[in-house]
């Protein structure tokens, strides 16, 4: 059985997510972010032309808000990577290496979507404009925060 954690300077006990680095609160904060973008991808009225919904590719002309693409397979993709950033912001090197790890993968997804046809079968996710925009952002703050908030811990 484990001792609960102890304030250094008053012995009290304090609970789990007091001792939360702030790598894992921002990995968890995006991980919340990713599901709930997932789980809003699958309500009509939230994803405009809900209808037009399709398993993947660009002929799902659904957009997440009213701008985003979306599709089935996007909206998973979202519920995925959510899910993994709560997992891994169990750690510290597990929430750096989301956010690091995490940020590269749209950083390719960004370059993706400016390097193909938006209008061809390459375009499986679906991505558009507004997507490119979003996963450079995505990129750009996710692999700063992890570098600037993971800075000083051991890989394990």
């Amino acid at each position: 059985m484990s001792r609960p954690y102890q304030h250094p300077e008053t012995g009290a006990a304090t609970p789990a997510a007091a001792r939360r680095t702030p790598v894992q609160l921002v990995s968890l904060v995006y991980g919340v972010v990713f599901l709930l973008v997932g789980v809003l991808g699958f309500v009509p009225g939230v994803t405009t032309d809900f209808e037009l919904l399709t398993f993947a590719g660009h002929e799902s002309s659904a957009l997440l808000l009213g701008v985003f693409a979306v599709s089935v397979l996007h909206n998973l993709v979202h519920l995925l990577f959510g899910a993994a950033g709560l997992v891994l912001a169990r750690t510290p090197t597990g929430a750096r290496a989301f956010l690091i790890g995490g940020g590269v993968v749209y950083l390719v997804l960004w370059l993706y979507g400016l390097l193909i046809d938006h209008g061809s079968s390459a375009n499986f996710v679906p991505v558009n404009t507004a997507d490119n925009w979003l996963h450079l952002g995505l990129a750009v703050t996710m692999i700063g925060f992890g570098l600037a908030f993971g800075r000083g811990l051991r890989s394990a």
